[in-house]
């Protein structure tokens, strides 16, 4: 029997499974600078689509901004990895998550065929934010903290997903990306880590799925062997405790954890880099990024240990 035939014969259980499921899908702007990766991994994107799970994307856009930001002579300020957002920078920020990034995206979903639909959180009154009170932040790891003003950055207050919902049922790809309004139209930029876990929580997913730059969460981040294929909300916890967990993979981990305790069955952190990484986490038993669960005795897995999708209850 060819590899192929094989895989889709794995993969059979797991298309019944999460047909008419919503996954919600974090891409980050890191991942999609580079055409050909952004093609490769809307094409995953795509199958899903095509074999009936209802997706969401949301992205991130950073470096993109980063970069228009110095293209219009204006320096970045980045605190602990947060944009500070002037007025200046919150117009770059329109132009490059709703604008420019948006219609890439858009562009790479036409290329396969699969409708897709842009939407920032101002649309539909999806998302209502307020702006953020000013934080004590270390600037970076053991400095003195210092209080931060972080201008026209957002915290989300709530979500309505009717429009996502309207445009799911319509049998379209809704791409989100990371802007929202108070209920008095004043726009802010709001990081899509959040935006993501707030959506799958709102939507009650399936599956929140956190595309990164790494393989997933790694007990010792210089060795990539050390990989955490799967675990639950405790395990994370422990090894946050350790100290085991750090730098950007923090909040991911935070959201996904948030995600879990919001009543979404399963999430994800999965390098969105390498080709085909999505979906062999998604079709295969081996996945390739990290699974996390509310609780593994709740989360029925095979006599090796591996868990299994077809036993998840309804």
């Amino acid at each position: 029997m060819s590899d192929p035939i094989h895989a889709l014969r794995q993969a059979i259980p797991y298309i019944r499974l999460y047909k008419d499921k919503v996954f919600v899908v974090k891409v980050g702007g890191h991942i999609i600078q580079k055409r050909e990766t952004l093609e490769s991994l809307v094409e995953e994107i795509c199958l899903l689509h095509q074999v009936g799970v209802k997706v969401v994307v949301v992205h991130g856009g950073g470096p993109q901004a980063t970069e228009m930001q110095r293209r219009l002579g204006i320096e970045p300020n980045i605190v602990a990895g947060r944009r500070v957002t002037d007025a200046q920078t919150l117009e770059v920020a329109k132009m490059v998550y709703a604008g420019s990034l948006s219609v890439d995206i858009l562009s790479a979903f036409r290329l396969h065929q699969t409708p897709a639909v842009g939407v920032s959180g101002v649309d539909g009154g999806l998302i209502t934010a307020r702006r953020r009170h000013k934080k004590l932040i270390e600037p970076f790891p053991g400095a003195e903290p210092v209080e931060v003003d972080f201008g026209l950055v957002g915290d989300i207050v709530s979500v309505d997903t009717a429009i996502l919902k309207q445009l799911l049922d319509g049998g379209s790809v809704p791409v989100v990306s990371p802007l929202a309004c108070d209920a008095q139209g004043t726009v802010f930029n709001i990081n899509a880590d959040s935006i993501a876990e707030a959506l799958a929580r709102g939507l009650r997913a399936e599956k929140l799925l956190i595309l990164t730059d790494t393989d997933g969460i790694l007990k010792d981040v210089k060795n990539p062997a050390s990989l955490v294929s799967y675990c639950d909300i405790a395990e994370v916890e422990a090894m946050r405790e350790k100290g085991l967990l750090s730098g950007g993979m923090l909040p991911k981990v935070e959201g996904a954890l948030s995600a879990l305790r919001g009543g979404v069955r399963r999430a994800h952190i999965i390098n969105g880099a390498r080709q085909n990484a999505l979906l062999t986490e998604i079709f295969t038993n081996a996945g390739a990024g990290t699974m996390i669960v509310a609780r593994k005795e709740n989360d029925p897995v095979s006599p090796e240990g591996v868990p299994m999708p077809q036993a998840v209850p309804a």
